[in-house]
């Protein structure tokens, strides 16, 4: 999944629109949904974006789907916790010998939550599936990010693979050798996983930094640079876009939906 998702962000159909438009308008859409005060705008948030990466970028639905599943699920633990815990109106339902139940202002608010949740997600995945980590670190230091912090972050992204490929490549190792055909044998595989994965983890860091002294390395990581502008259409009509979310939001920000 990793590898599908970096080689989507380098060869997907928005791949010709600046790196700076595409990241300001993530950035921009996350913002109008976590400040949203009611649910119509970060959904109109998910709906457009989700648009745009299935119909414009080319994305595959099952691809976006998989990926969108992971942070909506842990959303949807804390949405039930929360429909429980906060108080507010009506009851719309309570659980038999047990002191819990919902209420309409618990339900609104989860409602409210789950939404900013999927608006945002959409709107870092859109940036996430269309443009390459490369030319966000080079727009990075364009705009004047310490060097050192651009260093920090480019080495992290680099071991998060080298760390998923390691423990991919152990894990399949265990499945050939029917590791996990029993509970007690899966959990003694993945203890064995862990304990193996820390410590090919530390030899290939060891090698990378052996490599990066063989080729010189002087302190700093060198950035490839684009070229791209942003054209004054792709701008206007970010810029309505955008302002359309906000009005939605000022508008419709009173609405409830129990």
């Amino acid at each position: 999944m990793y590898e599908t998702l970096d080689g989507y962000a380098r060869t997907n159909r928005l791949g010709s629109i600046s790196p700076g438009l595409k990241l300001f308008l993530g950035l921009a859409s996350i913002l109008l949904c976590t400040s949203s005060p009611g649910p119509i705008a970060p959904l109109l948030v998910a709906v457009s974006l989700s648009a745009a990466i299935l119909i414009l970028a080319r994305i595959p639905p099952r691809v976006y789907a998989c990926t969108l599943l992971i942070p909506v699920s842990f959303a949807m633990m804390s949405v039930i916790v929360i429909l429980f815990i906060t108080g507010g109106g009506p009851v719309l339902f309570e659980v038999p010998f047990l002191p819990l139940a919902i209420t309409a202002g618990g339900a609104n608010l989860a409602i409210l939550l789950l939404a900013r949740v999927f608006g945002g997600t959409c709107a870092l995945l859109f940036v996430a599936l269309t443009t390459p980590m490369t030319e966000v670190f080079a727009l990075l230091k364009k705009i004047g990010v310490p060097t050192v912090l651009i260093d920090l972050a480019m080495l992290i992204y680099r071991f998060i693979f080298i760390f998923i490929a390691e423990a991919d490549q152990i894990y399949r190792s265990q499945v050939m050798r029917l590791g996990y055909g029993r509970f007690i044998e899966s959990v003694n595989s993945l203890g064995m996983l862990v304990g193996a994965l820390f410590l090919r983890t530390i030899d290939r860091g060891e090698a990378l930094v052996l490599a990066m002294d063989a080729r010189c390395y002087s302190g700093t990581f060198s950035t490839p640079g684009y070229s791209r502008s942003v054209s004054p259409r792709s701008f206007i009509a970010t810029l309505i876009y955008l302002g359309t979310v906000f009005a939605v939001s000022l508008k419709t920000g009173s609405l409830q939906f129990i």
